[in-house]
């Protein structure tokens, strides 16, 4: 489908090229589903604070836009130059080896996604009902005429919602299907009243589990606004980079990011801190969208058992259930979530691959791949942890 003479597609290099409303209004034109992550204060904090960018990490902006003749922005999407796959949780190091071995180049490559943001969400940005489909197509076209332009392997649209995955399927985008671990609200009163919809034997071992956390003076406390300071970004920041060293060996956040971060979105954040003897030893960092409390980063320098249950999960269940929130995202990947009551939910992706061969390698993987994600989700669901006539419900 071409474009109307009256758009353009054009590719910026920085958010600050483009004004905060009116990205604003295309990423979260409905405040009750407001998303954080999608804002252009989260985004140009990013680029701002210099944890992406060109002296940064490899996630080179170039974000695609489509413009009408006066310049007015009709639709975007966040479009990066990726010279590695880090950070983006779906993983594809695989098939960069395999090209590699037959000879080609995989990098640099195209990734339309929030960096380091495993948050499933739209990555074709219209404000408008009106037209929308006509729009999200000329931005994956646009993003497609880019990567053929500029000669790169490929092109991946990652934790895009399931609509917007069918819509690139049509134009040749292989769908890729995985799962995260989600927690959601029914209208409960109070964690008690969750609880009671657990099987006893998962109720009693939760209960335990928070008694011994909170065990030798531990002391919760939650934290938004003004009322997290820069003290308490340190602190946060030094857990943040105990858990990166551990996990993935060089964090990905730099300190500026959580500074700018605080300033420009401190509304939405939601920092649960951990203290003992009135010293901070462990903490996790949410983001509060319109109706969900998405968990992102956590980490400790005093472990501690089942603390990091208590922090991430039981905290934030806490929050949404105090704040009427319907759902609680934890982020990637965890098994031992669905204990705690979060329950497997799939996630989209779709992915342009300019190298024919590949592609149909590609393609035949993602085949089978759906097919493990499909078998692997029910039986997970078959140990969610909730009383039979709860399951039911569900």
């Amino acid at each position: 489908m071409s474009e109307p003479e009256t758009s353009t597609v054009r590719v910026v290099g920085s958010l600050r090229e483009l004004p905060q409303p009116a990205w604003d209004a295309l990423a979260n034109p409905d405040p009750a589903a407001f998303d954080p992550f999608l804002s252009h204060a989260f985004l140009s904090a990013l680029e701002d604070s210099g944890a992406v960018g060109p002296e940064a990490t490899g996630w080179l902006p170039r974000h695609l836009v489509l413009e009408d003749a006066r310049g007015a922005l009709l639709a975007a999407m966040p479009l990066y130059v990726k010279l590695h796959s880090q950070g983006e949780y779906v993983f594809d190091h695989s098939w960069a080896d395999a090209f590699h071995r037959a000879g080609g180049r995989y990098y640099p490559k195209l990734q339309c996604a929030v960096p380091f943001t495993p948050v499933p969400g739209r990555r074709l940005l219209v404000g408008s009902a009106t037209g929308r489909a006509l729009r999200e197509v000329q931005l994956l076209e646009g993003a497609r005429r880019l990567a053929e332009a500029a000669g790169v392997s490929s092109l991946h649209i990652t934790f895009l919602t399931e609509p917007e995955q069918r819509q690139a399927g049509k134009l040749g985008f292989l769908p890729r299907r995985g799962q995260q671990f989600h927690w959601s609200n029914r209208g409960y009163g109070s964690f008690d009243d969750f609880l009671a919809t657990l099987a006893s034997r998962k109720r009693k071992a939760i209960r335990k589990e928070r008694i011994e956390a909170l065990a030798d003076g531990v002391r919760i406390a939650q934290l938004t606004g003004p009322d997290i300071t820069e003290a308490h970004w340190d602190a946060f920041f030094a857990f943040y980079q105990d858990t990166g060293d551990r996990k993935w060996g060089r964090p990905y956040l730099n300190r500026a990011f959580f500074s700018a971060l605080g300033e420009r979105l401190g509304a939405h954040c939601l920092l649960v801190l951990a203290t003992r003897a009135g010293r901070p030893i462990a903490g996790a960092l949410n983001l509060i969208g319109g109706s969900c409390l998405y968990g992102r980063y956590w980490g400790a320098i005093e472990h501690r058992p089942f603390l990091h249950f208590e922090v991430c999960y039981y905290q934030a269940i806490e929050y949404a259930i105090r704040h009427g929130l319907a759902r609680v995202e934890a982020g990637a990947q965890g098994e031992h979530k669905l204990a705690r009551g979060y329950l497997p939910t799939e996630t989209y992706s779709a992915h342009w691959i300019a190298d024919e061969g590949l592609r149909e390698a590609i393609a035949r993987y993602l085949d089978g791949e759906r097919r493990h994600v499909a078998n692997e989700m029910a039986v997970l669901a078959e140990y969610a942890p909730y009383r039979k006539s709860e399951q039911e419900r569900s």
